[in-house]
């Protein structure tokens, strides 16, 4: 098989003695992957999410040189495909194409939980960085963040809002928050799944994904008022900050790569050349920006080290948002 790493594998004196004890493990380590690969998706078919894992899926196939197969494991905000994830076999044919922001939030949200993502996840893959974005439907009368706050202000608690993902829910605390807001949140299983009650006025306005909220946008069904990114998408250069509209916030979403953290390094080392492979491509570039957001490329050292970084500035995040464990 072709090694695409541009670092390479090797093995040292001390690896090369365990090596020779455990034979089988590094032969299963040269050959893979030698068998289908399967990408977890935490959200349904034809869901943002479920658009980037099969897009990686399809562009990754040749390059792995097997078949990888996409399973849609969906619930309690994403949990239940990191638990899926962190009990699977540590052997890289378990890949959980997902947003880091989420699982880090999700360790402070979800009660009584099993996992520590912080040991029990790896980034094996960079993909991408992206925003969440406050959006109301097309025809509304409000065209700023100060609109939006200024009509839900008056109507007090009898006001609502939509989200799908735990970085949604943040955005939406934090907003609602710093302008003491008395909103109420309303969860979709996805963001699709609010489209109609955005536009009949069910709920005011929704935090929801960089890819349904580009796609819908594009559409003419909905109006974009600010992301949650403390700079400019390079994507979508023309949509304003929550910052910029005087809601600070630096709420950071994106793909990744992740696998059980017994896995292998040099196979978490493989699976993220491959990754990067990808991502580097003009192809990928363009795919990306067109569901508003900018390639994510780096090292997997450095993809880990700001992981752990994000799950304990999300632990910040989540208390000044006030949001209480749930489950």
């Amino acid at each position: 098989m072709q090694d695409i790493s541009r670092r390479g594998f090797t093995i040292g004196a001390g690896a090369l003695a365990a090596g020779l004890a455990m034979p089988g493990i590094l032969r299963a380590q040269d050959k893979y992957p030698s068998r289908d690969v399967h990408f977890i998706c935490a959200f349904p078919p034809g869901s943002g999410a479920d658009v980037i894992v099969r897009w990686y899926a399809e562009k990754l196939r040749p390059i792995m040189g097997v078949n990888i197969v996409v399973e849609n494991k969906v619930g309690a905000l994403a949990h239940l495909a990191t638990e899926y994830t962190v009990r699977a076999k540590p052997d890289g044919y378990t890949i959980y194409v997902h947003g880091p922001a989420s699982l880090a939030i999700n360790q402070y949200v979800i009660k009584n939980s099993t996992v520590d993502v912080t040991k029990d996840i790896v980034i094996a893959g960079a993909i991408n960085r992206q925003p969440m974005m406050m959006m109301v439907k097309h025809d509304s009368p409000w065209k700023t963040v100060a609109d939006v706050t200024k009509a839900v202000r008056a109507k007090g608690d009898k006001a609502t809002y939509g989200i799908s993902n735990p970085v949604g829910k943040v955005m939406g605390a934090l907003y609602k928050n710093h302008e003491k807001l008395e909103a109420v949140e309303v969860t979709y299983r996805t963001a699709s799944d609010a489209l109609n009650d955005l536009a009949s006025g069910a709920i005011d306005y929704g935090m929801f994904d960089n890819i349904f909220g580009a796609a819908q946008a594009r559409a003419g069904r909905v109006r974009l008022l600010g992301i949650s990114m403390p700079e400019r998408l390079q994507a979508m250069a023309d949509i304003p900050t929550m910052s910029e509209q005087g809601v600070p916030m630096s709420v950071i979403g994106g793909f990744a790569a992740m696998v059980p953290s017994a896995t292998p390094q040099p196979i978490v080392d493989r699976i993220f050349a491959m990754f990067e492979q990808v991502t580097r491509t003009p192809e990928a570039k363009t795919f990306l920006n067109t569901i508003a957001s900018d390639p994510w490329v780096t090292t997997q050292e450095k993809a880990q080290a700001g992981f752990i970084e994000e799950v304990k500035a999300y632990g910040e995040y989540v208390r000044l948002a006030k949001i209480e464990p749930q489950g």
